[in-house]
């Protein structure tokens, strides 16, 4: 049978067409992420916000006439003064601090005081660490001299990464309206979500898929940034207690270590060494610094009751999406990395069974 050779025309020609529709829905989606790219993450933050806040707007709204627009409003500028007014006593504590810091170093007042004896006792370092700390008691500015072209990189550095967590608190304050619009209309923004995830995962697996975005986003705000204030504020009130110089700059040292999945006693145990080390050992001094070295540790015990609540994932899943995602992508890879990590799990494990051939019934032994 000889080939139609209308049929042969027409497939270049279809080859063409398709050539075409791809190539300019490329550049329709290249086009649009650039146009979108620089609002991605104030919308991811919003979306999360609104996520996280959710079941808070679903509690309130009865109380308020089952009015969304004010209950979404109302919950925004409480969050909004609660935020605002720690900052802004941070920043003032921060900034006296810095200018303090400045009139010693200008001033010449730098006074360090001289080793313990018992120093010289430690076992391998003692007798080279009471030496050198000598050294430095004796002549404190010249040590600085000598020390100051090492730290300088480390400083910069670490201004560095208070100036992206300054950044990331303003686009954090930025977020916060998008977020009370996004919970005014929140029955129809979860009613779209499914749409979507069914429309790319298929109408019985998108809306799990979504349930599972929204129980992991709320599971990290709870286990990980609810642990790191709930850490914060415990740690606080023993520094506050204990007078500690700096309580403010230290309890924002303990939440941002917190958030990071840091220990916290990197904090802690400075902060109990110093108070021994300048303060007699009185029951009550004695008495906080248990309870700030218990606080420090509190983590351990809060973490595998909230961390990954909820989830149909395991809690090292949420756990190593979190950190891993913080690494990659910053506080905003905090919650994003749990939720690509949770899904890829659940995909592969879906496909896990729907590869594996069923298990064998066991043939029936029971005595008859």
């Amino acid at each position: 049978m000889l080939p139609d050779p209308n049929t042969e025309r027409s497939w270049p020609q279809t080859l063409l067409d398709v050539l075409l529709r791809v190539g300019l829905i490329a550049v329709l989606l290249v086009s649009c992420f650039r146009v979108f790219h620089p609002f991605l993450s104030l919308m991811l933050w919003s979306v999360i916000l609104a996520v996280t806040l959710y079941p808070l707007h679903l509690k309130l709204r009865p109380k308020l006439g089952n009015k969304d627009g004010l209950t979404a409003t109302l919950i925004t500028l409480v969050i909004a003064l609660v935020l605002v007014v720690p900052a802004y006593l941070l920043c003032t504590s921060l900034v006296a601090s810095s200018l303090d810091a400045m009139e010693t170093l200008k001033g010449n007042k730098i006074q360090i005081p001289a080793p313990w004896p018992s120093v010289n006792d430690l076992p391998v370092i003692g007798p080279r660490l009471h030496e050198a700390w000598q050294q430095v008691a004796n002549d404190p500015h010249a040590a600085m001299e000598k020390l100051g072209p090492q730290f300088k990189p480390k400083l910069l550095k670490l201004l560095g990464t208070v100036a992206g967590f300054a950044t990331g608190f303003l686009l954090f304050m930025a977020a916060l309206p998008i977020t009370g619009i996004i919970m005014a209309f929140g029955a129809r923004g979860t009613d779209s979500a499914v749409r979507i995830a069914s429309a790319l995962a298929g109408p019985v697996r998108g809306p799990p898929m979504v349930a599972l975005c929204t129980a992991t986003v709320r599971a990290v705000a709870q286990g990980v940034i609810g642990i790191a204030f709930i850490q914060a504020l415990l740690i606080g009130v023993g520094l506050v207690l204990l007078d500690v110089p700096g309580a403010a700059l230290l309890i924002l040292a303990v939440l941002l270590l917190g958030i990071m999945q840091v220990p916290v006693t990197l904090v802690t145990i400075p902060v109990i060494i110093y108070v021994f080390a300048t303060r007699d050992a009185s029951l009550g001094n004695i008495v906080l610094a248990i309870y700030i070295f218990l606080a420090g540790l509190s983590d351990n015990v809060l973490k595998p009751l909230l961390l990954g609540r909820g989830v149909a994932v395991p809690m090292p899943v949420v756990l190593i999406g979190a950190l891993g995602g913080m690494i990659v992508g910053g506080l905003l890879g905090l919650f994003i990395g749990p939720v690509l990590l949770g899904i890829g799990y659940q995909l592969f494990w879906q496909w896990v069974d729907d590869h594996s051939p069923a298990p064998a019934s066991k043939p029936d032994t029971t005595p008859t």
